[in-house]
């Protein structure tokens, strides 16, 4: 017998459930059926939202062949014998939906083999990649397709897919879940229909009967979070992971650095992401931040995983409750002041004068030296003339740099002219 999922898959477009922004009575694409004008589309969404069985259900309703391609496990040549029995298709009046799966595993080369396909309608194309196309796609084909997102399937799209379960001739007649089961799967299935009905399935096999979260516990095992290590979803974690440092909320930053080390991402890769945390957002707010920081990465590298999630926790737990400043950043206003003003003359007083010649030419001449004065300070300016006057580090009032700020008062109140 068919796995669940197979037996479920829906057999008109008024099935699918979760993506109505898309197909529903309203939705855009249902708007370009009805109108005869469905171009070639790319559906980007996450596993288990129904780009495969949209793809099919469009061929079905525009009536034209449909053909499935593997991005993944199909090349160039393959390809060129579907465009070409498509060609003649299409020369005897019948027309062919291409599906390609995993569209953004095509490499640049065979991204452009498509297009003049897609130009010149030989194929109507249906794309289906997990990536963001922004990313993942060249300019040229994206500029050719229509792009849809699809959803990842939330709590009423899921209590849907039970309830067809329930009542689908194919399905589990009658299946009882437990109301914590229900939201268990929800939970666990991340939005991902395939995997919650494959769930279902083993919980239901596990129970013989009504199904519990212990059921759906079983099943489970050891459920992988929504990461990996590569694509978008990478990116998006370890995006939340600095924000909700940087946000001070220490309960998302620890939930997000346990999620991309739950999901195997590398401890190296997640504590180099605390160091330069440490340095651009807490900065000197609290200076000790870098040296937990840098403590924790050579701790990880040298113990990795188990072991190293406790000086990693213990960084970011550091981290997210420091005071906060990015005040580093003055770095950039040097570096602009540096484009702007690439020759800017060194002041004599600060040069170099290693020979009698140059002493002579006033390198270095009415240079004081900082320590042989009261309070080891000057005075004395050094930056270039063109550039006088300019600021480009300006401290925080929070933490340490309450007391740096207090001693560049005190040293500019003491300044020379």
């Amino acid at each position: 017998m068919p796995p669940l999922p197979e037996r479920l898959r829906p057999k008109i477009l008024a099935e699918v459930v979760g993506q109505e922004h898309l197909i529903g009575p309203h939705g855009v694409i249902s708007r370009l059926i009805a109108a005869g004008a469905l171009p070639s589309i790319v559906m980007w969404g996450p596993p288990g939202c129904g780009k495969t069985t949209i793809a099919r259900l469009l061929a079905a309703e525009l009536k034209l062949r449909f053909t499935p391609f593997s991005a993944v496990l199909q090349g160039v040549p393959e390809l060129r014998a579907l465009l070409d029995e498509a060609r003649k298709c299409r020369d005897i009046g019948q027309g062919t939906l291409l599906f390609v799966d995993e569209l953004h595993r095509f490499n640049k080369g065979q991204q452009d083999a498509l297009l003049p396909h897609v130009e010149a309608g030989t194929i109507t194309m249906v794309g289906a990649t997990t990536e963001n196309p922004s990313f993942a796609l060249n300019k040229a084909l994206v500029s050719r397709v229509r792009v849809f997102t699809l959803n990842a399937l939330d709590a009423p799209a899921v209590q849907a897919l039970i309830e067809r379960v329930r009542t689908h001739p194919e399905g589990i007649p009658g299946v009882e879940l437990e109301p914590a089961a229900s939201d268990l799967l929800a939970r666990l299935c991340s939005g991902d229909g395939r995997r919650m009905l494959m769930l279902l399935e083993a919980a239901h096999a596990l129970a013989g009967g009504t199904i519990t979260a212990q059921h759906v516990a079983e099943a489970a095992q050891n459920p992988s979070a929504d990461h990996d290590r590569a694509g978008e979803a990478h990116y998006d974690v370890a995006s939340a992971f600095i924000k909700s440092m940087r946000a001070s909320d220490v309960q998302a930053a620890l939930y997000y650095l346990a999620r991309q080390l739950e999901s195997g991402e590398d401890p190296v890769f997640v504590a180099r992401r605390i160091v330069i945390f440490a340095c651009e957002d807490v900065g000197l707010a609290d200076p000790q931040a870098l040296t937990v920081a840098m403590s924790a990465h050579q701790a990880a590298a040298a113990i990795g995983l188990p072991e190293a999630v406790y000086p990693l926790a213990e960084a970011v737990i550091y981290c997210a409750t420091a005071p906060k400043s990015n005040a580093t950043k003055g770095y950039f206003a040097a570096a602009a002041a540096v484009r702007e003003r690439p020759g800017a003359a060194v002041p004599m007083f600060i040069r170099n004068a290693p020979t009698g010649l140059m002493k002579e030419l006033g390198y270095g001449g009415g240079y004081v030296y900082d320590h042989d004065t009261p309070d080891h300070f000057a005075g004395q300016r050094c930056l270039p003339d063109e550039l006088a006057g300019r600021v480009f580090y300006e401290p925080g009032n929070f933490g340490f740099e309450k007391e740096i700020r207090k001693r560049l008062e005190w040293w500019e109140a003491r300044r020379k002219p």
